[in-house]
């Protein structure tokens, strides 16, 4: 049985303080956790912003497994343990550790791009991508003659090879006309495989292939040739074999994926489908006999083992959510969070026992009430079963009808889990929860988690089941008594953005609505995006199927809305373009409805400036307390 042996919260808490974003601010992420040779490795990021200061550091800690010996490295990522040294990126090099204790040192400096790196078995190599620094692209850059061809060559990474000790000189092992990444070593050392994709342009990312290199010469070998993307390259510890994660042929952006093998000597092999055709390789066990994946199961994360033979085993499935970058032979290393708890890393043997704290990131916080969250299920317009997270407000009282906050994800093949709902984001939950809001977190259709026809039958009718499994969450919270339907209110960022847009001018049940970086028109949109085929995929191109494209974009029904509208965008923002939030903004002030739109500059898709995640939550709080309570 899972023990919670760190920072506990409880909505019963007799606390007078409440939960707010500065509070969420406070909460340290953690990630890039891994583990071999009795040690743990991981990242703890922390934002720092004062008048100055807008950024996030980041530092790279270690620890033995029984959490003892832990301490702090300095800034960095990505670490990676190898022998008795654990590795990491600083900036544009990669340094070492040694894990008893000792200064680092640096092993690799490099001026040009550099992409991800892999330390070979023995330590006695460092493989990585990257380019070399283009002396023509930085004096152009500096004489105002940067301008862009979009249909040139784009500059790709090749793969390097080094010695892992200071003043060792790279070698290029691999340049062609791919974009190599996820390099992954060969027990003897002799290979390297690698995702190979067209460009890095991000709307090829479904392209990649798998090659092998041979350490010696650099000649490669393509692994897959088929039309669909294969990735997640890792050997078997006896190298015989050779998992990956292959899509459909062609891939679709739902996503359907199967772990094949391709074994010395013996044919290409799709192993059983996993439960939600989306797994995650985390690696193999010690004997080579089974493939350790993750996926999400409902709400949750699950670790399973896929034998070589035979059908996927769940074999840790905690409360929460989690997150693994890849398994030791010997253990499990995660971030494990809940609803009510912190993130904290922890260790479990793959031999059984309970898992074992080895950080100590959010320990201190302080303990304030929260609300309490909880799963729930409806069923939709046609009968399909529905769930999401439902967080109560703190001191909630049975009976009585709150206003509710609908909070919208993106993607669309996304999902809410149980993730701690005090840590920073977009939407403050916990805040929500504190001065007396619900807060629904629907999972519908075209969420993960749910298995691939869940997932796919959203695939050409965006603003269609989704917006009817939405609203019939929304409708059995009316029912059960708990919402108050005249005070309401809808938000989302990227893909829950475009739905906030699409319900609010399908319906005017909502008092509130903020969208994020939401889509307003789909012919403008993928037109301007740097992804475009995940929606050509499902609809064919805009001028080849005009009536979809106009009829499931909001600004075709603006005339109908009647909710106030804040929109919230990012200046650089390349998935959703700027535009779409001006072109929502101006539709909905022309018809005379209350709207307000913040631009925050430097901004792309994702946030990445602590001032302006704060200034956004609490303009969400801000926007709903104006037209909802």
């Amino acid at each position: 049985m899972f023990v919670r042996n760190f920072l506990f919260f409880a909505a019963s808490c007799a606390f007078a303080q409440q939960w707010t974003p500065e509070l969420s601010m406070k909460v340290a992420n953690l990630g890039a956790v891994t583990t071999a040779n009795g040690w743990v490795a991981w990242t703890e990021s922390r934002w720092v912003y004062d008048k100055e200061k807008s950024e996030q550091d980041t530092q790279v800690m270690v620890a033995r497994t029984d959490a003892s010996a832990r301490r702090g490295l300095g800034k960095g990522s990505a670490p990676v343990i190898s022998g008795d040294h654990v590795y990491f990126r600083q900036n544009g090099a990669i340094l070492r550790a040694p894990l008893a204790g000792g200064d680092s040192q640096r092993v690799l400096e490099w001026r040009g791009p550099l992409g991800t790196f892999a330390v070979s078995p023995s330590g006695k190599w460092i493989a990585f991508t990257g380019r070399e620094p283009d002396a023509e692209r930085e004096a152009a850059r500096k004489e105002k003659r940067d301008w862009r061809v979009l249909s040139s060559t784009p500059p790709n990474h090749e793969v390097w090879i080094a010695g892992a000790q200071p003043g060792a000189v790279p070698r290029k092992l691999w340049a062609g006309d791919r974009h190599a990444s996820g390099i992954v070593w060969s027990p003897d050392e002799k290979k390297i495989a690698a995702e190979f994709r067209v460009s890095p342009y991000a709307d090829d990312s479904a392209s990649s292939d798998v090659y092998e290199i041979a350490v010696e010469n650099g000649a490669a070998r393509k692994v897959a040739a088929t039309n669909a993307s294969e990735r997640q390259p890792r050997y078997s510890p006896d190298g015989k074999h050779l998992a990956m994660v292959v899509s459909a042929d062609p891939p679709l952006s739902p996503g359907d994926d199967r772990i094949v093998v391709v074994s010395e000597g013996g044919p290409t092999r799709s192993l059983a489908p996993s439960p939600d055709r989306l797994p995650q390789i985390l690696g193999w066990t010690a004997d080579s006999s089974r493939i350790l994946f993750l996926e999400q199961r409902g709400t949750q994360d699950v670790v399973f083992a896929m034998p070589l033979q035979g059908v996927p085993e769940a074999i840790f499935a905690p409360a929460g959510a989690m997150s693994i970058e890849e398994a030791g032979q010997a253990a499990l290393a995660f971030v494990l969070e809940t609803s009510d708890q912190a993130p904290e890393v922890f260790v479990k043997s793959l031999k059984g026992g309970d898992p074992v704290r080895v950080s100590a990131a959010n320990v201190d916080l302080p303990k304030v009430p929260l609300g309490k969250t909880e799963t729930v299920r409806w069923k939709s317009k046609d009968g399909t079963r529905i769930e999401g997270l439902l967080t109560f407000p703190v001191g909630y009282q049975k009976g009585k009808r709150y206003p509710l906050v609908l909070n919208i994800h993106g993607g669309p093949y996304g999902g809410f889990s149980e993730t701690f709902i005090g840590k920073s984001g977009l939407y403050p939950i916990a805040t929500f929860a504190a001065k007396g809001y619900l807060v629904l977190r629907p999972n519908p259709r075209s969420s993960t988690g749910y298995g691939r026809d869940f997932r796919f039958a959203l695939l050409k009718d965006w603003g269609g089941v989704d917006f009817d499994d939405i609203q019939a969450g929304v409708d059995f919270l009316i029912a059960e008594k708990i919402a108050d339907p005249e005070r309401m209110a809808i938000m989302g960022w990227s893909y829950g953005g475009y739905m906030t847009n699409w319900t609010i001018t399908q319906t005017s049940r909502f008092k509130a609505a903020a969208a994020g970086a939401g889509m307003s028109n789909l012919t403008s949109q993928t037109g301007t995006a740097d992804i475009r085929s995940n929606k050509v995929a499902a609809f064919g191109a805009p001028w080849e199927n005009v009536a979809y494209y106009t009829q499931r974009s909001p600004i075709t029904h603006i005339g109908k809305v009647k909710t106030p509208l804040l929109i919230l965008h990012g200046e650089v923002d390349e998935r959703v373009p700027v535009s779409q939030g001006y072109e929502m903004y101006w539709a909905v002030k022309r018809i005379g409805v209350p709207a307000e739109m913040v631009v925050y500059p430097r901004t792309p898709h994702g946030l990445r400036e602590p001032k302006f995640l704060l200034d956004i939550m609490q303009r969400h709080i801000d926007w709903v307390e104006k037209y909802v309570r």
